[in-house]
């Protein structure tokens, strides 16, 4: 009987990003062990997804510096690095918000991207949860230093659910690995190079696969926006809400963005990365049906508020779980309204002594309040 030859496990490889240290496993990348950190240790990512294979290394948001590339080798890397694609190494530090070489190459980046990008925040529809925006608004400049005309793309259709504003895109590929990945046949993709590359179909062929709205999910700007929410409301007006259906061609688990009790949009479930939440090991990537279809509360059963980070702005002005305090003075008082108990204009004379001092006619008889 031939002996079986266990393998073992390989040791999980100890980083340090920002002065703490983590342990992970071999080949995951320093952006994926700066999430298992969390907070501001985590580099931002315009491109990377996890979920969609081949992605990152493009948008060059997520540069960190090594001071020292492993215990074995100590010597850190001469230029800064993408953490998207840069795997770990066992003792590997690794630098972020604590070096300035990466907030002054950060800044430049954003710079860069937004030279072309139009600043049409008041009228994008992605206002309010557009990655670019947070980006600009933490390592941005208040002006930019591009004398030249803004690249414009002519508009273009591509079906009848998705509009494109190539004039927004940043180049991230998300969507064209969602076509490819996801759906049966990719129809669009980069066209063109340099400052001509775009996104778009080929002789404008329309999108309609079942799936193709996952690429409005991925697009972390306002290019690829939805057409049945297109300026029907900001999302810090709406209300999202975990909803889930019997779907036989999806995972049926969305978030619903209700104004009332009307639904103004359905969206698939998003983590604290803002990517598409996985259920049992698989991306939760909804279908066209769920999506665009389905806009009646009665089509979904209600789970419950949509956990939403408290410094977004999408929690502003709703915060959920909120419950007003109760009244109590007019319990204690017997039911008596509290004006009538005590006029504090009347009772002091605060407000008489400091009007006398004034110039002019001011009298404190114009200033009393007057009972209802």
């Amino acid at each position: 009987m031939a002996e079986e030859i266990k393998k073992e496990a390989p040791a999980n490889f100890k980083v340090t990003i920002d002065n703490i240290t983590v342990e992970v496993a071999p080949g995951t990348t320093i952006l994926n062990a700066a999430r298992q950190i969390g907070g501001d240790v985590t580099p931002p990512a315009m491109c990377y997804y996890s979920k969609l294979k081949d992605s990152g290394g493009k948008c060059r948001t997520c540069l960190v510096e090594v001071a020292a590339g492993s215990t074995a080798d100590p010597r850190p890397m001469p230029k800064l690095v993408a953490s998207c694609r840069t795997t770990v190494m066992d003792g590997m530090v690794v630098k972020n918000i604590t070096s300035e070489r990466v907030l002054d190459a950060r800044k430049g980046v954003v710079e860069f991207l937004l030279i072309n990008h139009p600043l049409d925040c008041p009228i994008c529809d992605q206002a309010g949860e557009c990655y670019l925006q947070d980006l600009s608004y933490e390592h941005g400049t208040e002006g930019s230093r591009y004398e030249f005309k803004k690249r414009v793309f002519v508009k273009e259709d591509i079906g009848p659910y998705i509009q494109l504003h190539m004039t927004r895109c940043i180049l991230c590929y998300r969507c064209v690995f969602v076509a490819d990945q996801i759906t049966d046949n990719r129809i669009h993709g980069v066209l063109d190079r340099g400052d001509h590359a775009e996104i778009s179909t080929h002789i404008s062929k329309a999108i309609d696969n079942d799936f193709s709205g996952n690429m409005i999910d991925v697009c972390p700007v306002g290019a690829l926006t939805d057409k049945t929410f297109r300026f029907k409301n900001r999302v810090w007006f709406t209300k999202p809400v975990d909803a889930h259906r019997d779907c036989d061609k999806c995972c049926g688990k969305v978030t619903l963005w209700q104004r009332g009790n009307d639904v103004m949009r359905v969206t698939s479930r998003k983590d604290e990365w803002g990517e598409v939440q996985s259920y049992d090991g698989k991306p939760g990537w909804i279908c066209n049906t769920c999506r665009f279809d389905k806009k009646k509360t009665s089509d979904w059963i209600i789970e419950g508020p949509t956990n939403i980070n408290r410094h977004s702005v999408i929690s502003q002005g709703h915060y959920l779980g909120l419950k007003m305090p109760k009244e109590t003075l007019p319990e204690v008082m017997g039911g008596r309204n509290p004006k009538l108990l005590m006029d504090i204009n009347k009772v002091s004379e605060v407000n008489s002594v400091e009007l006398a001092s004034l110039p002019g006619p001011a009298t404190s008889k114009n200033f009393e309040k007057k009972e209802h």
